[in-house]
């Protein structure tokens, strides 16, 4: 089956045709580093990490790239709040923002183009607008895109501009703003107080100042594109439902403009909102949850992919602990598959597994042809784990096939838990908790230098720490995970027993 994308731009889903057979440029809004990202933020990014594995599963080069946004009206607000550097001040956000990436287990981008080392295009790309006649410095001393002069404007977002009026009342001069203001839009904006003071204003021959949002992502994407493969045309772009409008239809409108074509993107992608009790999570509304937030809670990345890719990324997602609790069960227990399959593999498979790795392979793989389909190709898997583990209860040796497949669903949608194996389960009453942890383990708080042993002094560990649960001691239980983890281990406490996992 050929691949098949939603288009934003038609409204439509269609086969998927890059410029040139075999390599997708893929270009994705990142983060505006002003503050930490939100789990929101991170279901758009997991969307764009599944698009790019799928496309990569597929045998496409993939050329990937995310921005940066590290100069617009909240970042210099900041760092005029913190009285630091607008380059200090994003720093810890940036870093911030890869660790927690990491955490989620989303893979690098291509490059991570930061605005403020695009300045260069940047000026070039708004000297052309004004050779053309496409944009015109305002009395402010602001350069704007005159949109009643670029007829295809409103295309992606489907905006009716027939009725607006001109003039420098219909100007907008903010980064971000209304989605009925559909007015001239700020390619650069003269330096003010405030931006001088945090290093956020630059020279250009058209007066000293900075980029607008939307001009950024149009120079930093065709300047990196053209330097890779020689094209100013993106064969996808893909942000998040509230880009459309402005952002990406700006982004288009300028492109465009610039370059002569039709198209800035040949495809446009567009992920749909995570809410929180019904409402979109937003810095704003105050009701959001950041993937730092998660990692404490000890949520493994595993479970937040799953409960991110069983809803598709065009329809909306409401965040509860209840669907994070059936995340986590279902993680588990692929997990747990994986962990038998491992352990039972044979050198010859037997041959019932054949059939069901087939059935896999043609089911996931027409699940995320299809709109990258994520809940079918979940359900893919569930089935085959399902029926995978009847026949080990039966005592059917698997092998290549059988691992072939957890090896393609993490892959591409790596859900399953971090780490290679269970260690065990402890169930029932907590052993005692003396110096061997119930377990005839001497137990030093350094793991012992024999990798063999070192499983049983974790699990002796977590044994002890269950009798300190038991006890009410949770100042040493929570001492004791933390050593066990800092060996490599964690324990999953649920309501009536312990896992112990070796990461």
């Amino acid at each position: 089956m050929t691949l098949r994308l939603y288009n934003t731009l038609t409204r439509a889903v269609g086969p998927f045709e890059p410029g040139t057979p075999g390599r997708v440029a893929l270009y994705a809004c990142g983060p505006t580093v002003y503050n930490f990202a939100h789990i929101g933020n991170f279901r758009t990014f997991l969307f764009e990490d599944l698009l790019r594995r799928w496309l990569e599963a597929s045998g496409f080069d993939v050329f990937f790239v995310m921005n940066l946004t590290d100069v617009d009206d909240k970042t210099i607000k900041g760092a005029g709040a913190a009285g630091q550097p607008l380059a200090t001040y994003v720093e810890q956000y940036i870093r911030a923002f890869h660790e927690d990436r990491a955490y989620l287990r989303i893979r690098d981008a291509s490059i991570y183009p930061r605005a403020t080392e695009f300045i260069a295009p940047m000026v070039a790309l708004v000297e052309s607008l004004l050779a053309k006649g496409i944009a015109y410095r305002g009395e402010d001393g602001s350069v704007y895109f005159a949109i009643e002069r670029f007829p295809a404007y409103g295309r992606l977002s489907r905006l009716d501009t027939r009725e607006l009026r001109t003039g420098a009342s219909e100007r907008v001069s903010a980064d971000e703003y209304a989605k009925e203001d559909a007015r001239d839009f700020v390619l650069w904006k003269a330096a003010r107080a405030e931006d001088e003071a945090v290093g956020a204003a630059w020279d250009a021959p058209f007066g000293r100042g900075r980029p607008g949002w939307h001009l950024e992502c149009s120079a930093m994407a065709l300047d990196l594109i053209g330097r890779k493969w020689g094209i100013d045309v993106l064969d996808i772009h893909a942000g998040g439902v509230d880009l459309i409008f402005p952002h990406h239809e700006d982004e288009i409108a300028q492109s465009c403009a610039h370059t002569g074509r039709e198209a800035f993107a040949r495809v446009w992608m567009h992920g749909e909102f995570l809410t929180m009790g019904g409402t979109k999570m937003s810095k704003r509304f105050g009701n959001f949850l950041t993937a730092r937030d998660l990692k404490e809670e000890q949520v493994d990345a595993g479970t937040v992919r799953l409960l991110m890719f069983n809803t598709h990324y065009r329809q909306p997602l409401d965040w509860s602990d209840e669907s994070l609790g059936h995340a986590r069960e279902g993680s588990r227990r692929l997990g747990e598959l994986r962990d038998r399959l491992r352990e039972r593999a044979g050198a010859s498979e037997d041959p019932a597994f054949a059939p069901l790795a087939e059935t896999f392979r043609a089911d996931f793989g027409a699940a995320l042809d299809d709109d990258l389909n994520s809940p079918r190709a979940l359900a893919a898997l569930f089935v085959f784990a399902r029926d995978a583990n009847r026949l080990l209860d039966e005592g059917r040796v698997p092998g290549a096939a059988s691992l072939g497949v957890i090896d393609l669903a993490d892959r591409v949608l790596d859900v399953l838990p971090t780490g290679s194996a269970r260690v065990a389960e402890l169930t029932g009453a907590p052993g005692p908790a003396g110096a061997d942890g119930g377990l005839g383990v001497v137990l030093s708080e350094v793991p012992p230098v024999d990798p063999a042993e070192t499983d049983r002094w974790a699990l002796a560990w977590a044994n002890r720490r269950r009798a300190a649960k038991a006890g009410q001691d949770y100042a040493a239980a929570d001492r004791i995970r933390d050593l066990v983890r800092a060996a490599g281990y964690e324990i999953r406490d649920g309501r009536e027993s312990s896992e112990v996992i070796r990461r």
